[in-house]
C-alpha cells in the first residue's frame, strides 16, 4: 500500500498520517525535516538497514519542469528523469507529489541514551562493537552535543525496528555501556521516535555544516570524534547515521546515489547566535572545517550531497561515483538553462552548465 505524499510535507506530517493505521514510510531522524528534500537527495534514517534509503522506496513522482510541462516519473514513465532524481535532488524540476512505499511497522524500540562525555572514547568504542555486529533490523546513531548545561555528552540512539518480541534483548546491551546519565528504551510509534531529537535541533539559527563518509566507526575516528569536540567552538556538534544491509545491496547504477556500500555518515554541526559577530561566524565556520578535514586521511571520497555545497567541486563529483556523468547528461536533457538549484549539488553543473 503506498501513500501520497505532497512537496511540503515533513517527516512529523507522514507520521502523524501513519501511524494510527501501524504502518511506515522511510524518513530520516528528526521530525521536522521535509519528506521531498530528503528522498530526492538520500534518506538516511533508522529503517536503513530493513528498507534502504528513503529514496530506495520512492515508487513514482510528479515533476514540473523547466519547460512547464508536468511529468510523472516511475519505472515506466520518464525512466531517465526517475533515475535521476533519486540522489541527484531538486536540480531537473520541482517535485510536487511523491508515491512511497509503506512498510508494516507498528512500532520501533529505541530511545536517547545519554552518557557522559568523560566516557566518551569507551562508550564509543563499546557502541561500536556491539554496532558493527547487529543485524540490519537494529540501526545505531550516536552523536556528541551540548547537553541542558551546555557541557558535551555522548548520545546513543540504538533503534530496533524488527520483530518486537525480540525488541527488548536487542537494544539491552546499550544501556551498558558505561555509566548512564539519562533515557532508557521502550516500544513507541514511529512518530514519537522522530522527536526524540527535537530538543537538541538549532532552528532558526545559523548552522554551519559539514560531512564526511568513513568506511566504519572504529577506534581512530572515534579518537578524531572526540578530540574535535573537545576543541569545539561552543556549541558544536557531530553525529552519525549509518548505511547498512538493504541500502547496501541496491546496485549503484540502480539509481543516481553514488556509494552503495556499508558506510558512516558524519555530520559535523556548528551554530551560533549573532550573526552581526564575523569573528564568532568564522570561528565556529573553521572549526566545523578543521574537523571535517581531520577524518580526511580515513574517509572516503566524496560526501553526502545533501550536506555538501556547490563550491566543493572535486567532492561533489566523488560524491556520485560512476553516476556522474550520466547525472550530467540527464540535466542537460531535462533543465539545459540550469534553472532549477537544489540544495544538493550536481557535478560541474551548479555554477553553470559546462
Amino acid at each position: 500500500m503506498p501513500i501520497t505524499v505532497a512537496g511540503g510535507a515533513r517527516a512529523a506530517d507522514v507520521a502523524a498520517v501513519m501511524d494510527p493505521l501501524h504502518v511506515t514510510a522511510v524518513t530520516g531522524t528528526c521530525s521536522a525535516v521535509g519528506m521531498t528534500g530528503l528522498t530526492l537527495g538520500g534518506g538516511y534514517g533508522p529503517l536503513i538497514g530493513r528498507f534502504g534509503l528513503s529514496l530506495d522506496n520512492l515508487l513514482a513522482a510528479q515533476v514540473v519542469l523547466a519547460d512547464g510541462r508536468v511529468v510523472v516519473v516511475d519505472d515506466a514513465n520518464e525512466e531517465e528523469l526517475f533515475w535521476a532524481v533519486r540522489g541527484g535532488g531538486g536540480n531537473f524540476g520541482v517535485v510536487t507529489a511523491m508515491r512511497h512505499r509503506l512498510h508494516n511497522v507498528a512500532s520501533v524500540r529505541t530511545g536517547m541514551l545519554v552518557y557522559p562525555f568523560s566516557e566518551a572514547k569507551v562508550v564509543l568504542r563499546r557502541c561500536a562493537d556491539i554496532a558493527a555486529s547487529s543485524p540490519e533490523d537494529l540501526t545505531v546513531q550516536i552523536g556528541c552535543a551540548g547537553g541542558p548545561d551546555g557541557k558535551p555528552v555522548v548520545m546513543i540512539l540504538p533503534t530496533w525496528c524488527g520483530p518486537r518480541a525480540e525488541g527488548e534483548a536487542q537494544v539491552a546491551p546499550f544501556l551498558k555501556l558505561g555509566t548512564l546519565l539519562a533515557g532508557n528504551l521502550e516500544a513507541m510509534s514511529y512518530g514519537t521516535f522522530l522527536t526524540l531529537f527535537d530538543p537538541y535541533l538549532a532552528n532558526g539559527q545559523p548552522v554551519f555544516m559539514e560531512t564526511c563518509w568513513l568506511p566504519a566507526l572504529d577506534s581512530v575516528s572515534i579518537d578524531i570524534f572526540v578530540e574535535a569536540i573537545e576543541n569545539a567552538a561552543s556549541p558544536g556538534a557531530i553525529f552519525t547515521h549509518e548505511l547498512k544491509g538493504a541500502a547496501s545491496r541496491v546496485p549503484a547504477e540502480a539509481t543516481a546515489f553514488g556509494l552503495r556500500r556499508d558506510h558512516v555518515l558524519v555530520e559535523i554541526v556548528a551554530t551560533f547566535v549573532d550573526r552581526s559577530d564575523k569573528e564568532e561566524e568564522q570561528r565556529h565556520r573553521q572549526w566545523a572545517r578543521a574537523t571535517r578535514q581531520a577524518f580526511s586521511p580515513i574517509a572516503l571520497p566524496g560526501g553526502y550531497p545533501n550536506f555538501l555545497t556547490g563550491d566543493d567541486s572535486d567532492r561533489v563529483a566523488k560524491s556520485y561515483g560512476p553516476n556522474a556523468g550520466r547525472l550530467i547528461a540527464a540535466k542537460r536533457r531535462y533543465d539545459p538553462d540550469n534553472v532549477f538549484r537544489s540544495a544538493n549539488p550536481l557535478p560541474g553543473v551548479n555554477a553553470g552548465l559546462p
